[in-house]
């Protein structure tokens, strides 16, 4: 059995000897542009070029190192034949949750305002919390979303959560589809997105999606840059219908230093960094499902080409 390792990893070693340890009869190569069809059954893709596939058409699966496989799926030539499989959670789930949990927590709880009060060597008790004046929205239920979901509904804050098809979710008001955006908004202060980014879900976030939130909005995209068109968001926060923003992805990254954003102090700013791929849970699952295929076994985590998720 061959397996390509295909992403421009300085050292990619660091993958290649995991990928041994879990499959140690496996023969493993690491792509190079230059380099003949190694005839390869398996190839293991993060941003992979198109040639890859005109390289090797004899593949059987592709694994893509990540939950979002947009990069992948705009590759003309990636083949409809055979299972492109994404990540599925591998630890980024839990880290999602935390990084919306912590943030929804801090600006919930006012926690800047005891900063300043520190600063300042005030000390002065504010308004406790009333949950019901924080309704979240969720936008996207996918693996990750109904972990960011579930986490701030255990905190008891009042979470429902939106996305194309029903789905069920103990402790979260679930709803679907167009016809139930607007009422979602209507009723959503803080809205965290976890959406896959796909041709209806591309600047998604735009002015008058952002005017239908409750007042003094909080929007929290952990999804993709591409869901927000970033003026508008300046647009509405001018005019003081988002008070505050956190932003973990963005259309360009790193984020240009003339970017608007970094001189908005309504506007948190994090590189990337609200779930990162972890190594050896990565390989596991993927060598788990490899080994599946191997025995004629189906595998979760394979996507629809068309509808890009």
């Amino acid at each position: 059995m061959k397996i390509l390792f295909v992403a421009a990893d300085p050292k990619p070693e660091r993958w290649t000897s995991l990928i041994q340890q879990q499959l140690p009869e496996a023969d493993i190569h690491v792509w190079q542009p230059d380099d003949p069809s190694c005839s390869a059954d398996y190839a293991i893709v993060w941003h992979p070029p198109a040639a890859l596939f005109d390289k090797e058409p004899q593949l059987k699966a592709v694994f893509n190192l990540g939950a979002g496989v947009d990069a992948l799926v705009r590759i003309p030539n990636l083949p409809r034949h055979i299972p492109i499989v994404r990540l599925e959670d591998a630890g980024m789930a839990v880290q999602m949750a935390e990084y919306v949990a912590y943030h929804v927590i801090g600006i919930s709880r006012d926690m800047d305002a005891y900063r300043e009060q520190q600063e300042a060597g005030l000390w002065k008790l504010r308004r406790p919390i009333e949950r019901s004046e924080w309704p979240i929205g969720v936008l996207g239920l996918g693996h990750i979303g109904q972990r960011v979901a579930r986490t701030l509904a255990t905190l008891e804050y009042p979470v429902m959560g939106w996305s194309r098809s029903e789905h069920r979710d103990e402790g979260v008001r679930s709803v679907a589809g167009e016809a139930a955006l607007d009422d979602f908004l209507g009723e959503t202060r803080v809205l965290v997105n976890t959406l896959p980014l796909t041709d209806s879900t591309r600047d998604l976030i735009d002015y008058a999606l952002l005017s239908r939130l409750r007042p003094d909005a909080v929007v929290i995209n952990v999804g993709r840059g591409e869901h927000l068109v970033d003026e508008d968001l300046c647009r509405a926060i001018e005019e003081g219908k988002v008070t505050r923003a956190v932003l973990d992805v963005f259309r360009e990254e790193p984020l240009p230093s003339s970017h608007p954003f970094w001189q908005m102090p309504q506007v948190t700013i994090t590189p990337h960094v609200s779930a990162r791929t972890l190594r050896e849970a990565t390989i596991a699952q993927i060598a788990e499902k490899i080994v599946a295929l191997e025995e004629g076994r189906s595998v979760s985590g394979v996507i629809d080409i068309q509808r890009g998720y």
